[in-house]
């Protein structure tokens, strides 16, 4: 019935920032960026390794995400690396806070949590 996930929509509250983000530090590219003027937002479409994955939306004035105490909803977004090491340094390079490199206690692999600029959980998990 499935046949996989098409893609993740985020809102953000600073366009330019969300964009630099996921494109410049975390590397995705962009398939297409169209601006809504009726709307007064900005839709960026994502895409890795030549596939179509996120979207990202800007609207004027969005309420803020709710993340501690951790909400109903969305809990994170998982990206899935050869080395964890590479992607911490990119983060910390930008200033970007990064949790402690952990283990899986089910699958035995090394994961870590950053966030996006709206606080949005970001986890790397070491395949």
């Amino acid at each position: 019935m499935l046949a996989g996930i098409h893609h993740i929509a985020i809102i953000c509250s600073d366009y330019q920032r969300s964009k630099h983000f996921y494109t410049h530090i975390l590397g995705l590219t962009i398939i297409a960026e169209t601006y809504r003027a009726e709307r007064q937002s900005y839709k960026l479409d994502l895409g890795l390794n030549n596939q179509y994955i996120l979207e990202l939306f800007s609207f004027p004035n969005p309420p803020s995400r709710v993340s501690n105490p951790e909400a109903t909803g969305l809990r994170h977004l998982a990206f899935s690396v050869a080395q964890l090491e590479p992607i911490r340094q990119r983060l910390e390079q930008y200033q970007i806070p990064v949790e402690p490199i952990r283990q899986d206690e089910f699958t035995g692999k090394r994961f870590f949590f950053s966030s996006d600029p709206d606080n949005l959980p970001i986890e790397f998990y070491e395949n």
